[in-house]
């Protein structure tokens, strides 16, 4: 496959996305041993794209973005006997080991699974980090079923997935978030109260215990003047840190001494990722029992107009990149 060329986008130096990412012409990956490639239908974009341009990742560079992907399978790398050229796939782009990622005409993946009967490629296309994310984070936190957790930033998509999957567990779910979402988490069965200043008092007022766990979900890796909500949600909790614990507010976390994940990577012995959780929630997708909510979608051509949604905050659900226009 390496004899064609397709549009890609990637960086090749660290910086702000909008500085350093560009659309170019590429050549197309072959899948290596236990991988296949795709033809891109959709590529859902994710906070942590805008992270690793900005450094996030050791990987070396050009780098591409785009981890979410939903397409067709156009080659099979060697040792791949589960799919075959022409199936329809969904899961994360393997950005780590190929200069190119999802954001592009043709992606590898080397986790997948079969597009459910049912579903998209676009609504594929934003589940996949999304789930996996907030699967690994309930994980971390030990909930278990009859607990109270609170997940503040529930309008983000991995918030929003957290909320649903805790529901799932048997768990009592309190909610932050905005008036886009909220509606829709109270139908999930989640208690929901506007995030930001009074937020303490309004939990309080909604519930009488102390939350057994606080998941904050809050994108802290998208705005300069994002104020953390560490301090409040510790105070939430009963002032114990170690019952609460952040995805992206790694700042915060310094201060207030809250969970990171880190501890649970090195109890689990390295950093063991939730991919088998993708095909379930995928299914359940299907079925109607799961939603990750799509925004807006964009032709490849027009990455710059959805650069600009996602860093300004207001996307409202997964913003998707169409690279087959």
């Amino acid at each position: 496959m390496t004899d064609a060329n397709m549009k890609s986008i990637r960086f090749h130096q660290h910086g702000e996305p909008a500085d350093v990412l560009r659309l170019e012409d590429v050549s197309v990956p072959s899948p290596g041993p236990g991988h296949v490639a795709v033809r891109v239908h959709a590529c859902g974009l994710n906070p942590a794209d805008w992270a690793i341009c900005r450094g996030m990742s050791y990987r070396g560079l050009p780098c591409g973005i785009g981890l979410d992907v939903s397409g067709v399978v156009t080659a099979v790398g060697h040792g791949v006997d589960d799919v075959a050229v022409g199936d329809e796939v969904f899961g994360p782009a393997n950005f780590m080991d190929y200069p190119t990622a999802g954001a592009s005409e043709y992606a590898i993946l080397s986790h997948w699974d079969a597009l459910p009967t049912g579903l998209s490629h676009v609504d594929a296309a934003a589940l996949p980090m999304v789930i996996e994310t907030a699967a690994r984070y309930l994980d971390w936190t030990g909930l278990r079923a009859g607990q109270t957790i609170l997940v503040n930033g529930a309008g983000t998509m991995v918030g929003f997935a957290a909320v649903q999957m805790a529901i799932a567990r048997g768990a009592r779910v309190i909610a932050t978030a905005g008036k886009t979402f909220a509606d829709v988490l109270r139908s999930f069965g989640a208690v929901v109260t506007p995030h930001g200043e009074g937020v303490i008092e309004r939990v309080r007022a909604l519930v009488s215990e102390t939350p057994d766990i606080v998941l904050d979900a809050a994108p802290a890796n998208l705005r300069p003047d994002f104020v953390s909500a560490l301090p409040d949600l510790v105070e939430i909790a009963g002032g114990d840190p170690n019952h609460v614990i952040t995805i992206a507010d790694a700042e915060g976390a310094k201060r207030t001494g809250v969970r990171t994940g880190a501890e649970s990577i090195a109890a689990e012995g390295g950093f063991k990722l939730r991919w088998d959780a993708i095909g379930t929630y995928g299914q359940m997708a299907a079925e109607g029992s799961f939603s990750i909510p799509v925004a807006q979608t964009f032709a490849l051509a027009d990455w710059r107009e959805a650069l600009g949604v996602s860093l300004a905050g207001g996307a409202q659900g997964k913003l998707i990149l169409l690279p087959r226009g």
